[in-house]
């Protein structure tokens, strides 16, 4: 019984998860990333790893992976 117990909580919370949105409320890393680039393409990978590690403070590894599930190539 507990067992059950603990798969229906265990799927609550799961559901009540919601993605992270790629939308930044503020605005700053659309602004960080025109400041790089005058004409900036999210799918250049080039220009977007390096908006991502600027303006995100992330590292290669994961803005070269973020940039390629974002459709950059």
């Amino acid at each position: 019984m507990r067992v059950i117990l603990a798969i229906v909580l265990a799927a609550a919370a799961l559901a009540a998860c919601t993605p992270e949105s790629n939308n930044d409320v503020t605005g700053s890393v659309d602004t960080c990333a025109r400041k790089l680039y005058s004409q900036y393409n999210p799918k250049d990978k080039k220009q977007c790893v390096a908006v991502c590690i600027a303006c995100e403070r992330g590292v290669t590894t994961t803005c070269s992976t973020a940039c390629t599930l974002r459709g950059a190539q």
